[in-house]
């Protein structure tokens, strides 16, 4: 087994355990200064997965085939790196509110982060469930860490149940391919898996599968645990829930379906698109009602799910390449905004909307991050959602002459924009035109997480007015796929 393609999950695993193991005798108000020291850390193999020297400048696969190096899933690790970095910041301003063992919280998120990673390189069942797993069980912990809050105990095990119940989905679906197939590696299965497209058993082991990965994604109809586990984890936690583990659902997904299945995929368009459409109207309309932030958000994260569905709806190239794209602005633009929520309602109970009065006078920088971040997740220009979102319309609209089903689609999507926009512009109106404005002190803002908020700022303009430098990377990473 060449384990040098796997160095880069076994330092992120490794930087894990040490941090587990210094709070053993680092003293109370040095622990958590960890988190700089993980974030560090993780920067430096970031900028590493560019130099050559890491893992991912070679591929191939090992573990019998499990585990495959290729340009998506170096794509994706730098994906999950770099939320990394920033959730680990957001983490050290959000410690004060976290009890005891801020220690096992960083080293919580780094475990999370490493089942991501073999997540991008999945290639196997075996493997998909595994990192799947990983990822799940430390969000579990992650989400109820608060224990002192009824609401984030309550998250936890909301979130425990739906989390087992789709676990089971994908175990049972899992058995339904080997059972028929008798295959687990990804490209042992796209040899067979044409000659299945009617068996019933096999067909019903796609579903289940999706079901899976479809709770991962917060997709309809198994999001129902969103909002509220948003709303009660710690904002560190949502932060990374809401871009490292939908992402992480969203690259096993395209492996399943155009790895492992592609040509049954090509029989599921129809699905897909009503998946994508329901999904888009129900975040869309459901966040209108809502005056919490966190569960603003944990709405709006359905939405953009449906959204990033259209790339794969496409079944093109384009669609693909277009939902790579998009999910590296909502990177930028989630994790500017739960930066923002971290900073301004840390000491807020309840997180409503209300709490953003007077912010403009309190921090013009948190301000104008949280507008830009709104701005971008509601696809204005010249921010990161706007072309994100012009890509995957255009992949959509690109395959309405053959089924126009599609430009059903699209119009929906276009109408999800336009309902967005009500709920969006109510945060900045309440950031900027609130009737009562408290009298409140200026928020204090550290250089690191001055410095990750300035990254997000910075993400979200290059990629709405340089788009090519990333969509170069989205299309080599997608040749991976069968044509």
């Amino acid at each position: 087994m060449n384990l040098s393609l796997m160095s880069l999950e076994i330092a992120v695993v490794a930087l894990g355990l040490v941090v587990l193991l210094a709070d053993l005798w680092l003293p109370a108000e040095r622990k958590r200064m960890l988190g700089y020291v993980a974030a560090a850390v993780l920067a430096a193999l970031f900028i590493n997965t560019f130099i050559g020297t890491c893992s991912c400048s070679s591929e191939g696969t090992t573990a019998g085939g499990m585990f495959v190096q290729d340009a998506l899933s170096v794509f994706f690790k730098r994906f999950f790196l770099l939320a990394a970095v920033i959730v680990l910041v957001l983490a050290v301003e959000f410690s004060d509110r976290i009890a005891t063992g801020i220690s096992e919280y960083y080293s919580l998120i780094v475990f999370a982060l490493a089942g991501m990673l073999f997540a991008a390189s999945a290639n196997d069942f075996t493997m998909l469930f595994v990192s799947i797993e990983l990822i799940t069980i430390t969000f579990y912990v992650l989400t109820s860490f608060q224990r002192s809050r009824l609401v984030s105990l309550e998250a936890g095990i909301k979130y425990l149940i739906m989390g087992a119940l789709s676990s089971a989905f994908m175990v049972y679906g899992i058995a339904l391919f080997w059972g028929t197939t008798g295959k687990f590696n990804f490209n042992e299965l796209t040899a067979v898996a044409a000659n299945f497209t009617t068996n019933k058993v096999f067909l019903f082991g796609v579903v289940f599968i999706l079901v899976g990965l479809g709770f991962k994604i917060a997709a309809f109809p198994f999001q129902m645990w969103t909002p509220d586990v948003y709303q009660g984890a710690p904002t560190p936690t949502t932060a990374f829930l809401a871009v490292g583990s939908k992402a992480a659902g969203f690259v096993l997904l395209l492996r399943f379906l155009f790895v492992a299945i592609p040509d049954v995929t090509l029989y599921w368009h129809k699905l897909l698109i009503v998946i994508a459409a329901i999904t888009i109207l129900y975040g869309n309309l459901c966040a209108i009602p809502q005056r919490n932030l966190k569960r603003i958000l944990g709405y709006s994260s359905i939405a953009h799910a449906g959204y990033l569905l259209l790339g794969v709806a496409a079944l093109s190239s384009a669609g693909k390449a277009a939902t790579l794209y998009y999910l590296s602005g909502y990177l930028f633009t989630t994790l500017a905004a739960f930066a923002v929520i971290a900073l301004v309602m840390r000491h807020l109970p309840d997180e409503d909307i209300s709490g953003l009065a007077g912010l403009n006078q309190r921090s013009p920088l948190l301000a104008a991050t949280l507008t830009l971040a709104m701005v971008s997740l509601a696809g204005i220009p010249p921010l990161a959602g706007f072309f994100g979102k012009f890509l995957l319309l255009k992949a959509i609209l690109e395959q309405g002459a053959a089924h126009p089903s599609y430009y059903y689609l699209a119009f929906t999507a276009l109408v999800g924009v336009v309902i967005s926009l009500y709920y969006y512009f109510g945060v900045i109106r309440a950031i900027y035109w609130s009737q009562e404005t408290p009298d409140l002190p200026p928020i204090p803002i550290s250089w690191p997480a001055r410095l990750a908020i300035f990254v997000c700022v910075a993400g979200m303009f290059y990629l709405g007015l340089f788009p090519n430098a990333l969509l170069g990377l989205t299309q080599q990473a997608v040749l991976v796929f069968k044509p």
